[in-house]
């Protein structure tokens, strides 16, 4: 596992080259004691595509909310290699100026365009009092530019609420370009989709993040895909990590680890609905490499 115990001062930013991003110690616990993430250490690095693997409840989406502090760490902390420790309002933000998010339920704003729906993405870089008009000209070319990547130009002006499934997710990934992220953070990102769009969404944000060196960190369910996607997977149970390595590395003890111990059967590796709640004996998953 890529576990790193940082010594000397946390609030200062991090020396390293390749670098990205820290989480030093830390661990979540919900309201009634929940404990949602056990304490742990981890370094993501600068264009790396991770994979956060595992069942609901494991602690995937905790961990990636952590990140960017939509969930606040209840110890330790996350350390910016750029900004240090995120303790104050104002680091918090900056952080989150260049930290793009794409979610499940895409949380766009179904009534208004798609075009202005990935222009949100650059409020963060105006004030209050400037987001209350149009934005420039060159902001809304920028926003052409992203649905044109995602191959969503021509749906520019249509509204949200009359794109599919798949497209509506492709106009997250504009909205989250647009913001000119340094790190995305993609919760869920393909578990309301069919297995063809699925494909396509996430071939699409690899894709770019590789040509634009935009650092990935995703949470998954299904194996299959994070097999073929990721540059390197990290496998949660139990609130805890138990697996960090490249795909190449994952074997079938790490898969009786990332799913022993949780309520529902899982028997195909690549099955996308949620676990029966009603099952507690988990049946056997079977890992299929891929080529």
């Amino acid at each position: 596992m890529s576990l790193y115990i940082a010594e000397g001062d946390p609030m200062e930013p991090i020396q390293s080259s390749d670098l990205m991003l820290r989480i030093e110690k830390m661990g979540v616990t919900y309201p009634g004691n929940v404990l949602a993430l056990r304490p742990t250490t981890v370094d993501f690095h600068k264009g790396e595509f991770t994979v956060l693997l595992g069942l609901s409840g494991a602690g995937k989406s905790t961990l990636l909310r952590s990140l960017n502090h939509l969930v606040r760490p209840s110890t330790g902390k996350v350390i910016s290699a750029e900004l240090g420790a995120l303790e104050t309002r104002s680091t918090v933000r900056r952080h989150r100026c260049k930290t793009a998010m794409v979610f499940q339920h895409h949380q766009l704003i179904e009534r208004h365009t798609a075009l202005q729906n990935v222009l949100t993405g650059r409020l963060a870089y105006h004030s209050t009092w400037r987001s209350l008009f149009p934005l420039p000209r060159q902001e809304q070319a920028l926003a052409l530019h992203c649905l044109d990547r995602v191959g969503m130009a021509e749906k520019a002006l249509t509204r949200v609420d009359q794109l599919s499934g798949g497209q509506q997710q492709r106009v997250g990934i504009a909205r989250a370009l647009a913001q000119q992220p340094a790190m995305i953070l993609a919760d869920e990102p393909v578990a309301s989709l069919d297995p063809a769009t699925s494909e396509r969404v996430l071939t699409l944000l690899r894709d770019i993040c590789r040509e634009d060196g935009i650092t990935a960190i995703i949470s998954l369910h299904q194996l299959e895909y994070a097999q073929r996607f990721a540059d390197r997977i990290i496998g949660l149970a139990n609130a805890q990590i138990v697996f960090d390595a490249a795909p190449s590395q994952l074997q079938q003890r790490h898969l009786n680890e990332i799913y022993h111990g949780t309520r529902g059967a899982v028997t195909d590796a690549a099955e996308t609905t949620e676990p029966n709640p009603q099952t507690t004996t988990p049946s056997p998953i079977k890992l299929e490499i891929a080529q």
